[in-house]
């Protein structure tokens, strides 16, 4: 959070700054020159914004569920056989059934290119592979999680995101169950997540 607001007040500072410099110091013949830095700064200032509702979503995940350390997560940038979304994607054991894997996507393009670059595919370099190696985990993959890389030698998250089902944040698409007690559900809305009670609008994952 504490970044997302220095981000906020860096672009509008900057983008305030521009304005000044062309009003008061230069001259017109400096429109086109500064004119894109002064589009970029506005535009930032507004996708910045987009970062807090993400933030206050993480903090409440965070204060439902535990850190996890998790060796050797199943990883991916094609589509995963057991979900229809297309983006990079782990695999994580369902809570109820261990031995299931149930993928979550990055269904969000803000910020993801970091992950993508270290999920990676044959072609990535081991070392970069390494950078989230292990992954820590808090969360529920029936619904939603953080996921972060290791920092501070292994001893603190880092580069911290948001993963999530679509279901679990869209009403209109039916969730599926995979076990999900309604102790389950309840917490997972506390944490967030904006599925129904539970009951039999949950469907049943084949």
């Amino acid at each position: 959070m504490a970044m997302n607001v220095v981000g906020l007040v860096g672009w509008i500072v900057t983008w305030v700054a521009l304005l000044a410099a062309l009003a008061v110091y230069l001259s017109p013949g400096y429109v086109p020159l500064l004119l894109p830095f002064m589009m970029l700064a506005f535009y930032r200032s507004f996708t910045q914004l987009a970062y807090f509702p993400w933030a206050v979503r993480m903090r409440r995940i965070l204060q439902q569920y535990p850190w996890q350390v998790l060796d050797g997560v199943e990883r991916g940038l094609g589509e995963h056989p057991g979900s229809n979304e297309k983006g990079p994607w782990f695999a994580f054991s369902n809570p109820a059934k261990p031995e299931e894997k149930i993928p979550l996507v990055f269904l969000r393009t803000m910020r993801r290119y970091w992950w993508t670059k270290r999920i990676g595919g044959s072609r990535t370099k081991p070392e970069l592979k390494a950078q989230i190696e292990p992954l820590w985990f808090a969360g529920d993959p029936r619904f939603l999680a953080v996921i972060a890389a290791p920092g501070r030698e292994g001893k603190a998250p880092k580069r911290k995101y948001v993963l999530h089902q679509r279901a679990a944040l869209d009403r209109r698409i039916a969730p599926f169950n995979w076990g999900a007690s309604a102790r389950d559900v309840e917490r997972a809305r506390r944490a967030g997540a904006r599925v129904a009670d539970h009951d039999n609008s949950l469907t049943q994952m084949d």
